[in-house]
């Protein structure tokens, strides 16, 4: 008996960026990210603030070299929005995890696509509890 096969879900990515352009995204809690805005027709919807996100992008560099509060006081003056050290932390924290959970997803989504490939090929060259080569040979 065999189970079925369970499809994987992937995390989506919270910052999308196709052809070098921010592209909208689902909203999934009441909070508003960093970089992002309500779409007055949609509430459901994020609009990219574009100036915003390539500023995180530019802040998340600095973070080498300088200190959360440094930097969040840098985008705070060069966006016009308040964004606080720990505000910065818990953004760059959480969408570093949810890389990192959709990188090892995939890792395994191809592990056991590997394994079921192996799996069918041993069913189709198996008869009942014996291989078919040795019950050929048996015959023969």
């Amino acid at each position: 008996m065999t189970k079925p096969l369970q499809k994987w879900k992937l995390p989506q990515p919270t910052d999308i960026k196709e052809d070098n352009e921010w592209i909208p995204i689902p909203r999934i809690s009441r909070t508003i990210p960093f970089g992002y805005t309500v779409d007055p027709d949609d509430p459901d919807v994020l609009l990219p603030i574009e100036h915003e996100l390539d500023m995180l992008e530019q802040a998340q560099k600095y973070l080498k070299q300088y200190s959360y509060r440094e930097v969040a006081n840098w985008l705070t003056r060069n966006t016009g929005r308040d964004i606080s050290h720990v505000g910065l932390r818990k953004r760059l924290d959480n969408e570093r995890q949810r890389k990192d959970k959709a990188r090892s997803l995939r890792r395994w989504a191809n592990y056991a696509k590997k394994a079921i490939a192996k799996a069918e090929e041993i069913e189709r060259n198996r008869l009942g509890a014996k291989a078919q080569e040795s019950s050929q040979k048996a015959e023969a």
